[in-house]
């Protein structure tokens, strides 16, 4: 859900404390709160035909979004309303879109609207160089509001009521719907993956996890070796998931090119390989997911590096090796956690960090193969430790310069000053 009401959506979405059944969304309000839309999924089970008709169910909703994509496309000055209107003239026009239920259309110009807003926004902005001009989008999921479904009394299976008649699904992994009112339920996505079908319920709750302050700081300096090193030498290894499965996906992708084209045996080795992909995937995001928390919860500042992925992966020799790092999405949820905990996160510009000294402030020139620091002040230290102090150092001055402004996860407005002793301790 991208917004609520006059809410800003942060964009988090993933994997909570390494469960693949619970995911999370922030929302970010203006009034001094934290709203949290957690989305709690779990694996519809049912036999080949329903699933069938779960497919003509998202075949339909991609084509209400391409079809508003068009018609902003061919026509001038077309705004969000004149979408909306669009899905009933599609209900009319075509017999078989009607069946759909008609807030899941509406949910489907949604998505539209929001790719052309976000176009918008881009062309506003001379910094965004890849505007993001809206494409057509291939069928994966389809997203109902409040009505076409029904729960049952259990919480263990759902019911789709539009004119589709998909029938009813049993739920795996759905036992956490019991803590929570259906009136919180205010999505519901079914999502097409490579080893099933998944149903996510978008819940709005209230997230609020008191903990006591440590009076630890810690930076961040992430790395290829290692995924990151901290300020006090300590190292995380890089555990390199999608590396370490490649000679499974090279084996799985050469069964594919074997295939007959069109063959059922080809759908069956694309649906292993795509399993394996999702794994991948998924083992990324768990690792993220906990690293980040538990960075978070024992520090009470976190400094991090204000890297633009988008640019480095531009590096044919390392793209590979820095998507599989996926540093962006480590960063999303240290400052998810940040906002839960109430502990200052913040990012710093990288510039110049690994060449100055952290002792003597002298710039000593490495290059990339020079892993070892080496001052004229006589201070030898690792690479990347050196590099951590000085994001310390420019966090610590960062938030002493009128300190760092911001709500923290229990709604109260924190200007996050670092207490004197922290200060004097590190040499704020």
């Amino acid at each position: 859900m991208s917004k609520e009401g006059s809410h800003s959506n942060l964009g988090l979405s993933a994997e909570m404390n390494g469960d693949p059944s619970t995911k999370v969304m922030v929302v970010w309000s203006h009034k001094a709160s934290l709203l949290v839309m957690f989305v709690l999924e779990a694996k519809l089970r049912g036999s080949v035909k329903p699933f069938a008709v779960i497919d003509e169910m998202i075949r339909t909703a991609a084509f209400v979004r391409n079809r508003c994509i068009r018609h902003w496309m061919d026509h001038q000055g077309v705004g969000q309303y004149d979408l909306s209107a669009l899905c009933a003239v599609l209900a009319k026009e075509y017999e078989w879109a009607k069946k759909l239920n008609s807030q899941a259309r509406q949910a489907s110009a949604e998505k539209a609207w929001q790719s052309i807003q976000r176009f918008y926004e881009n062309c506003q902005s001379p910094s965004v160089k890849k505007k993001g001009y809206p494409k057509f989008k291939k069928a994966r999921s389809v997203e109902y509001k409040t009505t076409g479904w029904k729960l049952s009394e259990d919480r263990q299976s759902l019911t789709f009521t539009d004119g589709f008649k998909a029938g009813t699904f049993r739920m795996r992994g759905a036992f956490d719907l019991n803590y929570y009112q259906p009136e919180q339920i205010k999505r519901v996505r079914v999502v097409r993956r490579a080893d099933g079908y998944y149903v996510q319920f978008c819940l709005k709750h209230d997230r609020l996890e008191a903990v006591e302050p440590t009076e630890q700081v810690i930076a961040l300096d992430v790395g290829l070796t290692h995924f990151y090193t901290d300020n006090r030498g300590n190292k995380i290894e890089n555990p390199r998931h999608l590396r370490k499965a490649e000679k499974s996906l090279k084996r799985l992708q050469r069964q594919v090119s074997r295939k007959q084209k069109g063959s059922n045996k080809r759908k069956k080795a694309i649906t292993k390989l795509g399993r394996k992909h999702l794994k991948v995937s998924r083992q990324r995001k768990d690792f993220a997911v906990k690293l980040a928390r538990c960075v978070v919860k024992s520090n009470d500042l976190v400094v991090f590096e204000e890297l633009q992925v988008r640019n480095l992966v531009k590096n044919h020799r390392l793209a590979k090796s820095i998507s599989d790092a996926a540093w962006r999405q480590f960063f999303e949820w240290l400052e998810y956690y940040g906002q839960v905990f109430g502990k200052i996160v913040i990012s710093v510009p990288p510039q110049s960090t690994s060449q100055e000294c952290s002792a003597g402030h002298q710039i000593v020139k490495k290059s990339l193969s020079q892993r070892t620091h080496i001052c004229s002040c006589g201070l030898v230290l690792d690479r990347d430790e050196n590099a951590g102090r000085n994001l310390l150092a420019k966090g610590l001055e960062l938030v002493s310069r009128g300190g760092h402004s911001r709500i923290n996860a229990q709604g109260h407005l924190n200007l996050c000053q670092v207490s004197e002793s922290l200060l004097d301790k590190f040499g704020g």
